[in-house]
């Protein structure tokens, strides 16, 4: 059952709100909506983020989207037009992840990972880890924005419809640190995992911003 659907407003959240067994709806394409996620941090040294996706999208997509003024992609994690490929942008660098199994109209749980000191970052979906890929080994230094169901091509902004995202989101965490393979996969599986202590689905703070509805995550039955 859908729960709340604010067409074209701002909806602010006054106090953080347990989003369990709820999902973001992005029912349709636009260069508006979204989502505005809040983190009182500021410079990020590691990351981790931890999502689950469906979409029927046959393009290239956002999952995640950070950006400082300085830096649009700061961390933005983004589905590519090539069918078995995730790209990683931090702060600016772009690395590739292929051999990816992402299919359309299925749940996917993905995890990415990035430490500043070795520049090392790793993709996770669905319970099997990519390779070890080199990027930046700078700092993320705000004032840090978080969007969810657009790719900012400014900060807080420059949306474009056809890199929008269009589908449900669910079980969105971040970290300032980068989470054990066994946490990783502890999420995957849905069993006991530290919740983000940067962003935590259980207590979240947002905006949404045009046509997004909150909803209860479906479940199959058995």
């Amino acid at each position: 059952m859908v729960l709340l659907l604010l067409a074209m407003l701002t909806v602010c959240s006054a106090v953080p709100q347990d989003l369990y067994g709820k999902m973001f709806i992005f029912p349709q394409e636009t260069n508006t909506a979204h989502v505005r996620l809040t983190t009182s941090r500021q410079e990020l040294r590691n990351v981790t983020v931890c999502l689950r996706s469906f979409t029927d999208l046959r393009r290239g997509h956002p999952l995640f989207s950070l950006a400082t003024p300085s830096v649009d992609n700061d961390f933005l994690i983004y589905k590519d037009d090539a069918h078995d490929q995730m790209n990683l942008h931090i702060r600016n660098q772009y690395v590739y992840f292929a051999g990816q199994n992402y299919k359309l109209n299925t749940w996917h749980s993905l995890c990415s990972t990035w430490d500043s000191v070795s520049g090392l970052a790793q993709l996770w979906l669905d319970g099997k880890p990519s390779n070890w890929k080199l990027s930046s080994q700078s700092s993320i230094n705000g004032p840090i924005i978080i969007v969810l169901g657009q790719e900012q091509d400014s900060h807080g902004g420059g949306f474009v419809i056809t890199e929008s995202f269009a589908g449900m989101l669910s079980d969105v965490h971040m970290w300032d640190y980068t989470i054990s393979p066994c946490e990783i996969q502890n999420y995957m599986d849905d069993l006991s995992f530290p919740p983000g202590n940067l962003l935590n689905w259980r207590a979240l703070e947002f905006q949404i911003i045009g046509t997004v509805l909150i909803g209860d995550k479906q479940k199959s039955c058995n």
